[in-house]
């Protein structure tokens, strides 16, 4: 650390921000190979916060990390955040994380902005680019225009017949304003 502080100073913060982090002093001896991929990310946390900073640059912070060891980390980075006072910068292609902790989101493309939100906006953005991207998949498809039905009431255009059939059988409502519920 870049401190004057006397070395139990040191000692004592470095061991503070090891615990706010979630590692015990089993791990405070051992060389990074020997410690799992989610306790590196939480020893990297931990160097980045030592000094109180006031911003946090974090750069795929998920990155080879099971889905539910990047839960923890998300989490972890959004109680750091909030704690600490600190502008978190995220650069991640995890589109779970820009979801669940994502306040303020610029979608890049090709190095131009292309698009700029909430989390909440996202969802309903009719940006092509931005939506090719995050909903790539027919489940992520789906999922978006889920949402958007529980949230509006309405069936999305997007939304296959099939589908649109199947809805308005299983609600019992005339989804589409072609008369018939479901399939004729």
């Amino acid at each position: 650390m870049f401190t004057t502080d006397k070395y139990s100073v040191k000692k004592a913060r470095v061991k503070e921000v090891l615990d706010r982090v979630n590692l015990n002093e089993d791990a405070y001896r051992k060389f990074p190979a020997e410690i799992s991929g989610g306790m590196q990310k939480r020893v990297a946390l931990a160097r980045a916060i030592v000094l109180n900073p006031k911003y946090l640059f974090c750069d795929e912070p998920n990155s080879g990390l099971d889905p539910q060891t990047s839960i923890v980390i998300d989490k972890l980075i959004k109680e750091i955040t909030q704690e600490y006072n600190t502008t978190t910068i995220m650069n991640t292609h995890d589109m779970n994380s820009v979801m669940e902790i994502g306040d303020h989101i610029v979608y890049m493309h090709q190095g131009e902005k292309e698009w700029e939100g909430t989390n909440k906006e996202i969802i309903y953005s009719d940006n092509q680019k931005l939506n090719d991207f995050i909903f790539a998949s027919n489940f992520l498809q789906d999922a978006k225009n889920m949402r958007t039905i529980q949230e509006t009431g309405e069936i999305p255009k997007e939304v296959h017949e099939d589908v649109r059939d199947a809805l308005e059988e299983k609600f019992n409502t005339d989804m589409d304003g072609d008369g018939i519920i479901g399939a004729p």
